[in-house]
């Protein structure tokens, strides 16, 4: 912290906090951030600029929202009975999650759980709420530990747990069996599950056909790895009881009419978006291919449009990769079993070559 700096009544707590990081990514071969590499074709983007040219900006967002969410519901397979709730990306329904669970109930303090390593909002969004977080290492090669989970359940009874599917930074699917055991213990305690399905798009798996067993699970999704990670609009179903009461402390209009639109739009196209991810799926193929003969490299099994890989040095081959413009993430430091771990963000083939290129040279 900058020791010139006058606190005024900005909490300690936040004052101690790291901001989420961006890398600079200018001039790079940009494989860091798990993005839909493919842009929309010229003709889609001239028919959307027509499209957003004609938006009321000059109004709030209407009834165009309901429209979303209902073509969000169809293109998702809601089950009958459930809703639908829109976010400025998953980030925010997290963050509304955690606001809406924080008040302690009955003297039982509120809390979240995740298996670590996982996304770094769970942990983020609950310490700014003043929840305790409870993080359940898995296993060395990244599985759900079904003992550590069920008994972290039954210590901490947390309000929230979420479980990845597939996660990140790790990149796979956990064993149906366990996942089931752990959502009933969370529910014989009162809790919720939300099963976040951001990189669902290139999984082999959806929660979505179990969704309806239970009252107590939610499950989220996002349309950035589907293609618009710049729009920022995530969604999350649940029963419609559930989704009302954490509705209630969603800002209003938080979907601006141009984020509706655009992804009105490519819901429109669901196929033109489709090839994208099956090519994602394909070149994840190819890179795991021309991973797996390269001597000191450990390449892990990947159901999303990135591959963590493991080598020898990962500050000194990530920065030779940096070095020659293709930067990716180094997640070697976010947990001990990430020791010397990368994450690979597939691209088109062209930047996929260029980033087994360097990481070859860079080894």
């Amino acid at each position: 912290m900058n020791p010139d700096f006058v606190a005024y009544n900005i909490r300690q707590d936040v004052q101690d906090m790291h901001a989420y990081a961006v890398q600079d990514a200018a001039g790079m071969v940009k494989l860091d951030a798990m993005e839909n590499p493919h842009r929309l074709p010229a003709e889609l983007q001239a028919a959307l600029g027509e499209r957003l040219g004609a938006v009321a900006l000059n109004r709030y967002p209407d009834g165009r929202v309901d429209d979303l969410r209902r073509a969000l519901a169809a293109h998702a397979g809601m089950p009958e009975g459930f809703d639908i709730m829109l976010g400025n990306g998953s980030d925010e329904l997290i963050s509304l999650l955690a606001l809406a669970c924080a008040k302690p109930a009955g003297g039982q303090a509120a809390s979240v759980l995740a298996p670590v390593p996982g996304f770094v909002m769970y942990a983020m969004s609950a310490q700014l709420q003043g929840l305790d977080f409870h993080g359940v290492p898995l296993t060395a090669d990244f599985e759900l530990d079904e003992t550590a989970m069920l008994a972290a359940i039954a210590q901490h009874r947390p309000t929230l747990t979420y479980l990845a599917y597939p996660n990140n930074p790790t990149a796979n699917l956990w064993d149906a069996a366990v996942i089931e055991k752990i959502i009933v213990a969370v529910g014989e305690q009162g809790g919720l599950v939300v099963m976040d399905e951001a990189y669902q798009p290139f999984a082999s798996q959806s929660y979505i056909d179990r969704l309806a067993r239970h009252s107590h699970v939610l499950l989220m999704r996002t349309l950035s790895k589907f293609g618009l990670a710049g729009v920022r609009l995530g969604y999350m179903m649940g029963p419609k009881a559930l989704i009302a009461e954490v509705d209630k402390v969603r800002p209003p209009y938080n979907i601006s009419v141009l984020n509706c639109e655009c992804a009105l739009f490519a819901l429109g196209y669901q196929d033109v978006f489709a090839a994208q991810a099956q090519d994602i799926r394909t070149q994840r193929t190819v890179i795991l291919a021309a991973l797996t003969p390269l001597p000191g490299v450990k390449a892990y099994p990947s159901d999303a449009n990135m591959i963590l890989v493991r080598v020898p040095d990962a500050a000194k081959t990530f920065e030779g990769m940096r070095l020659r413009k293709v930067l990716v993430k180094n997640v070697s430091k976010m947990h001990p079993l990430l020791a010397n771990c990368l994450r690979l963000t597939v691209g088109t083939a062209t930047e996929n070559e260029a980033m087994l290129a360097a990481l070859l040279e860079s080894l």
